[in-house]
């Protein structure tokens, strides 16, 4: 975790009013409070997120919610299969089948 300080100095393309504008807006949520927020690498790349939207595919303002939800989204999905294959590879290799044998089957259809 840096401060806001610090990643000032790492981050020059980003400008602290933007960040804090971003805080508030809640796309970004850093630990600690006003002035001495603590960032981590999610915040951080976060962050360069907003900023290559904002700045580099000039995104208006109005759309960066609904981009951003749809992003969390799918992280977030992208986790929970994470999570199921992991816990499919410890079932018994019969269900291991099963399961594959299935999802062939919907393919197919």
């Amino acid at each position: 975790m840096i401060p806001i300080d610090s990643l000032m100095e790492s981050e020059t393309s980003l400008a602290r009013v933007d960040i804090e504008h971003w805080i508030a807006e809640g796309w970004v949520r850093p630990e600690g409070s006003p002035g001495a927020w603590l960032f981590g690498e999610i915040d951080i790349a976060r962050l360069r997120l907003i900023h290559t939207l904002r700045h580099d595919y000039r995104l208006e303002e109005e759309a960066l919610p609904v981009i951003l939800r749809l992003l969390d989204q799918l992280y977030d999905s992208r986790r929970q299969l994470r999570r199921l294959c992991r816990a499919i590879a410890q079932t018994a290799p019969d269900i291991q089948a099963a399961l594959r044998e299935a999802i062939a089957d919907e393919n197919d259809a």
